[in-house]
């Protein structure tokens, strides 16, 4: 059973929230404020994480960057889950690490879909017994059955959707992959506000690689078209 953390100070929707995602199957555990969030991310180590923007103590952009911080709680996905619809809010969010965002009125069926696009990213097949299945990028090693990226054999810290990016774009080598396929791919919504999403999560993996935008040693920018892998 998945463990859901839900991270909001409204009692009113921390207990519907919480009784929602029971009735889908899912185990709760929950905090009313942002210390308590990093805390209870430590102490439960939940599947994912439902986190409200606007918390008590630390905001949730602050727990977001601690939780991705810390290699306990670095690769548990993060729901941004908040009121602001803003283009930058969104932006913010996603440059603190969060995975996914969503606007609150929010349908049901939207919210279990965006959970389990985020679970199934981020949830790691059997490990292989070798390592020849590893996707290479010059000195790079991409593991999909792992969920592990070597640098010149150092592991890097991805979340899942930066390792998405670049197995897909490793998986399409030599070929371009468009903006709306690698959206389709890894299912990041790319409605209205969230345009720029992609973007963030791109930005967010090439400081990962010391990847410079200028340099392009391992993704290139084919404007307004989409990214391939530099050869």
């Amino acid at each position: 059973m998945k463990k859901i953390l839900i991270v909001d100070d409204e009692r009113d929707i921390v207990e519907c929230l919480d009784m929602n995602l029971r009735k889908k199957g899912y185990a709760t555990a929950y905090a009313c404020d942002g210390t308590e969030a990093v805390l209870a991310a430590r102490r439960e180590r939940p599947d994912c994480i439902l986190l409200d923007v606007m918390l008590p103590k630390i905001s949730g952009i602050e727990v977001c960057h601690l939780l991705k911080a810390d290699q306990a709680t670095g690769h548990i996905p993060v729901i941004m889950l908040t009121a602001k619809g803003e283009e930058d809010d969104k932006v913010t969010g996603f440059d603190a690490g969060a995975d996914d965002y969503i606007t609150k009125p929010f349908g049901w069926r939207e919210l279990f879909a965006r959970i389990e696009v985020a679970l199934r990213r981020s949830q790691p097949s059997a490990p292989q017994s070798q390592e020849d299945n590893a996707l290479r990028v010059k000195d790079l090693a991409i593991y999909p059955d792992k969920y592990v990226v070597e640098q010149d054999g150092r592991r890097v810290d991805l979340t899942p959707t930066e390792f998405g990016i670049l197995r897909v774009l490793a998986e399409h080598r030599g070929n371009i992959v468009t903006r709306n396929e690698l959206n389709e791919a890894l299912g990041i919504t790319n409605n209205g506000g969230e345009i720029r999403s992609l973007d963030v999560h791109m930005r967010n993996l090439r400081k990962k690689l010391g990847d410079d935008i200028q340099e392009c040693r391992y993704i290139e920018t084919i404007r307004r078209i989409g990214f391939r892998v530099n050869e």
